[in-house]
């Protein structure tokens, strides 16, 4: 009898515990945390597909005898220069990293936009079927990108407000839930806007 009446109050104990933990927000945060990991791993993995496609396309460019080689050679270190910084899903509460991650990105973005628009001055590019696939697989990955970063954002801000509000950030304080960085721009529309990179034969 004494040990049935301690099995059930062990259980009682377990469930008021689990009453208590999910009363405070304790499970949201572990959901919030595993979709905002699960974003930010599509996020990273749209930007891995970006850089893998930049080899084919320096090297189709370089077949151009004339072609400006210094805004190849932009294209290629600011591309070694955000393929270098690995964002850890650990490193994600850290703005500095988070906006040292972003810049990097921002930079090849805006490489890879002035290769497009240069490239419009070489014909014989424009008419280079290889080149104009690897055009539109940029294309599609940049829209992938948009995607995979407007989904990180929103996943992060619900995080956040749990994070923030009453009384579950007293669970975040007692587990260590901090709120998390997320994407900063000057111009909040260009979040939301891959690089302009004009695809239109001329």
């Amino acid at each position: 009898m004494q040990r049935f009446i301690g099995s059930l109050a062990a259980w009682t104990l377990a469930l008021l515990l689990s009453l208590g933990l999910t009363g405070c927000g304790y499970n949201d945060f572990q959901r919030l945390d595993e979709e905002s990991k699960s974003a930010w791993s599509e996020v990273l993995n749209q930007y891995q597909r970006r850089a893998d496609l930049i080899p084919n396309i320096v090297a189709t460019v370089k077949g151009e005898a004339s072609f400006e080689q210094d805004t190849l050679t932009k294209v290629i270190e600011a591309r070694s220069k955000a393929t270098a910084i690995q964002m850890t899903p650990e490193m994600l509460n850290d703005p500095a990293a988070m906006e040292k991650f972003q810049a990097a990105q921002g930079e090849l973005g805006s490489a890879l936009s002035r290769l497009m628009v240069v490239v419009e001055q070489y014909p014989n590019l424009k008419a280079n079927q290889a080149f104009a696939d690897l055009r539109v697989q940029l294309e599609g990955t940049e829209n992938r990108i948009t995607v995979a970063r407007n989904r990180y954002i929103a996943s992060v801000q619900a995080y956040n407000v749990l994070a923030r509000s009453f009384p579950t950030n007293l669970t975040a304080m007692v587990f260590g839930y901090p709120p998390k960085a997320n994407f900063q721009v000057q111009n909040e529309a260009a979040i939301s806007a891959p690089p302009t990179v004009d695809f239109e034969k001329k």
